[in-house]
């Protein structure tokens, strides 16, 4: 098996990067892989698994290693628990000294971060094969929140504006990921923008899920009691497209469905809109292991508005807690919800016409007996755990793997 050295964007935090990062490196302990992880630390307030605040800390095993490192007075927030440091290149000597001690056979990256460009300046600096995996798309999330600065301009222009900062930032970013050999992408769609922006092979590099933590059997709520719970989870931030919500409730009260309400489990710049607009919500926070598996399990439909994500972590939790999900058709959701089967594909407009065709409230304004169609919708959710079921983590790393073990053969030409 090849020694990788790996430099996550992202590892504590609550995120995608750091979700898929936390799982590689445990799928690499548990197969007992030659594997160096290279991070930021971030305080233990605000950590999702860390045990330690040293500001360097060096974990050692027999084949997994870590060195973590602390970003400094510098560093500025990128998100509510995101931060990039200009100056973390003061590490420099620590990790390339790590890195000649462990001797990688490649250097796999997550982003254009601090981290990403210090891993791509010593693959270059020690010869050696650089892997870019795609996690976010952030010439989409650019644009999306350009708006607020260019909301002075007319309709119009404010369109070309975001249009042309998208534009750019792809462009900038695609020539970031233009130095590695091979790159990993959530979805189909990114795979093939990445190879024309890039010239560059791009493989899968899909999701998996904790089936056994994320189960219907997890549910707490009473058979028939009286609620139709549509859940939420996620950053409340601008390019989750979260505003639809509380259109949505509009759009159900409108249609005669008045006993839906939102559970939406998260935090972000976005929250006290929210609050505002959907008063009836219920706002619990952050969520993490049991807690956030029961508030799945408890949901009778999963929302999910955004047009950015590339794969959708949180989609494939809700299926697997046996809950249907309603997803756009932009991005990864979009490949993990299979239409009318295990829940439904639509544009803006369409989410709340979608949720009512699967509840209809009674007459007495409750949620009880509210399926349209219960055989249909016990169906969808049989057919969501299902779904979930054949995404495993293992399946994911595996080939990861198989791709790595390509690249390096004696017969592939380097790029």
């Amino acid at each position: 098996m090849p020694r990788v050295a790996y430099f996550p964007d992202s590892f504590h935090e609550v995120n995608g990067v750091a979700h898929t990062s936390r799982h590689f490196e445990a799928y690499a302990r548990r197969r007992g892989l030659p594997f160096l992880c290279v991070r930021a630390g971030v305080e233990a307030a605000h950590s999702a698994t860390r045990s330690s605040t040293r500001s360097m800390a060096e974990s050692e095993s027999a084949h997994l290693q870590q060195l973590e490192l602390k970003r400094g007075f510098l560093s500025f927030a990128l998100d509510k628990d995101l931060r990039y440091d200009p100056a973390f290149l003061r590490h420099l000597p620590s990790i390339a000294a790590k890195l000649r001690a462990f001797a990688p056979d490649l250097i796999h990256i997550t982003g254009p971060s601090e981290l990403g460009m210090i891993g791509a300046l010593l693959a270059h600096h020690f010869d050696l094969p650089l892997v870019a995996s795609w996690h976010t798309n952030v010439h989409e999330y650019l644009a999306r929140r350009s708006h607020v600065l260019l909301s002075v301009l007319p309709p119009a222009q404010r369109r070309r504006g975001a249009a042309m900062i998208e534009h750019a930032t792809l462009s900038a970013t695609a020539r970031f990921y233009g130095l590695a050999r091979l790159l990993f992408a959530p979805n189909p769609e990114l795979c093939l923008l990445l190879e024309r922006a890039t010239r560059r092979p791009c493989a899968l590099m899909p999701r998996g899920v904790d089936a056994q933590l994320f189960s219907p059997a997890h549910r707490t709520r009473r058979p028939n009691d009286g609620r139709l719970v549509l859940g939420y989870v996620g950053r409340l931030s601008v390019e989750k497209n979260i505003h639809l919500l509380a259109r949505i409730q509009q759009q159900l009260i409108a249609q005669g469905v008045t006993g839906a309400r939102f559970l939406i489990v998260g935090q972000g710049v976005e929250e006290a809109w929210l609050r505002e607009h959907l008063p009836r919500a219920e706002f619990p926070g952050v969520l993490r292991g049991a807690a956030l598996a029961e508030a799945y399990a408890n949901m009778d439909c999963f929302v999910f508005p955004s047009h950015t994500d590339t794969f959708g972590n949180v989609v494939l939790e809700a299926l697997a807690s046996g809950v249907p999900a309603i997803v756009t058709p932009d991005g990864g959701p979009a490949h993990l919800v299979e239409e009318g089967v295990t829940g439904h594909i639509v544009g803006d407009d369409g989410f709340a016409p979608a949720i009512a065709r699967l509840f209809r409230d009674s007459a007495k304004d409750s949620a009880q007996d509210s399926a349209k169609d219960p055989a249909r919708l016990a169906g969808m959710r049989l057919a969501a755990r299902n779904k979930a079921l054949s995404a495993s983590w293992d399946a994911v790393f595996d080939g990861v793997y198989r791709e790595y073990a390509r690249m390096l053969a004696p017969d592939s030409a380097p790029a």
